[in-house]
């Protein structure tokens, strides 16, 4: 099967180019202002415009093609006035490939404390110096066509796990709406608009919210509020219901899950696209993924070790630097140390997705994924 849309976003386009044929996988194409993204695709994060401890150039050699930037924490600093200023989001932090901007909708979750939540927007007392910020969905537009991001997301509302049906169906609700008001105020031909389905682990929620969703009318669907403590197998579920209702012809984005497995059950499922922190918040902390399971560089039993972090990648920590000297440099309190198994990781990570594609190209993406979570250990 093979399919194009147009979106509205000037310069936005999704094309499905292959699928597995016994499975929901698919390989496609995103068109964006700032060039091509290979689907499914996994996007590092770069929350305050920075993928931390690492380089723009550094992060594109991993074979990166688009990062993730949050919109509610570069309005709280630098501000998006001052971004646009000094030439957009691109420019200003020096990336010539895509951008993605979530909203702020997943603060609505994690920032539970320091937020009250009405039909009109959330009041947040900003975690950076007490300030209170009111975010409306015109607001979260506002902020991201100001940065300029390629493609931006509409504000929704998170919500934990567990919830109250009653309140994940309120929560639902707001969402649509404020999805609505988001694509009124959207003021950019040159970025697609993204809507968010929410609806906590509730099948009908989730059904009814993607549904509205497509009648509204986007140039791609977020799947948000997983991944929030619900577990695999409910996440699974809720991914099912979520992504059966979205159109074929659409870009479908996972919000935030990065473990491999889950990707690869995700993708199963027709998914396109990723995001998540695991690959730098786990290499700061010397946990460097592998094909066979995550590698824990901080151990003793490493000190000798003449060995790459792996011996099947191509990035430049392990073509260039043994485990027993990233050990050193993670005991010595060096930064390398941090970047280097941060960029190994980010690698792991493309190399995964690339090893997807072409298997899906093949026909053969149930063959890959049993191959890879037969060798591969999560723990």
């Amino acid at each position: 099967m093979r399919g194009q849309s147009q979106g509205e976003g000037r310069g936005f386009a999704f094309e499905v180019t292959a699928t597995d044929g016994r499975s929901g996988a698919r390989r496609g194409r995103i068109t964006t202002p700032h060039g091509e993204v290979k689907t499914p695709a996994f996007m590092p994060v770069g929350t305050q415009a920075t993928v931390k401890a690492a380089a723009p150039a550094q992060v594109g050699e991993t074979g990166t093609e688009m990062l993730l930037c949050n919109a509610f924490h570069l309005t709280l600093r630098p501000g998006e006035k001052l971004v646009e200023r000094l030439g957009g989001l691109h420019r200003f932090m020096g990336w010539n490939g895509g951008i993605l901007t979530d909203s702020g909708g997943y603060q609505v979750f994690s920032l539970s404390e320091l937020r009250d939540v009405t039909e009109d927007g959330v009041e947040f007392r900003s975690p950076v110096d007490g300030s209170l910020l009111f975010m409306s969905p015109e607001r979260a537009t506002e902020i991201q066509n100001a940065l300029g991001a390629d493609v931006i997301v509409a504000f929704d509302e998170c919500v934990e796990y567990p919830c109250e049906r009653g309140y994940a169906k309120a929560a639902m609700e707001r969402t649509l709406a404020w999805a609505e008001r988001c694509k009124n105020a959207h003021a950019r031909e040159d970025q697609a608009l993204f809507a968010v389905v929410q609806g906590s682990v509730f099948e009908d929620l989730r059904k009814s919210c993607a549904r509205e969703l497509v009648r509204i009318g986007f140039d791609g669907y977020a799947i948000g509020g997983l991944s929030v403590g619900e577990g695999p197998t409910l996440m699974m579920e809720a991914l099912e219901y979520s992504a059966g209702e979205l159109p074929q012809d659409k870009p479908r984005y996972l919000m935030g899950v990065g473990p491999p497995s889950d990707i690869l059950e995700a993708v199963q499922r027709g998914v396109d696209m990723f995001d998540c922190v695991l690959p730098t918040r786990n290499g700061r902390n010397g946990y460097a993924f592998t094909w066979d399971g995550v590698v824990r560089l901080r151990n003793r039993r490493h000190r000798e070790d003449a060995s790459p972090i792996d011996g099947t990648c191509d990035c430049s920590a392990c073509k260039n630097f043994s485990r027993g000297y990233i050990r050193h440099l993670f005991n010595a309190g060096e930064i390398l140390g941090l970047t280097l198994v941060s960029l190994h990781n980010i690698r792991f990570f493309q190399r995964l997705m690339e090893g997807i594609r072409e298997a899906i190209e093949g026909r053969c993406f149930l063959e890959f994924k049993e191959e890879f979570l037969a060798r591969y250990k999560e723990s």
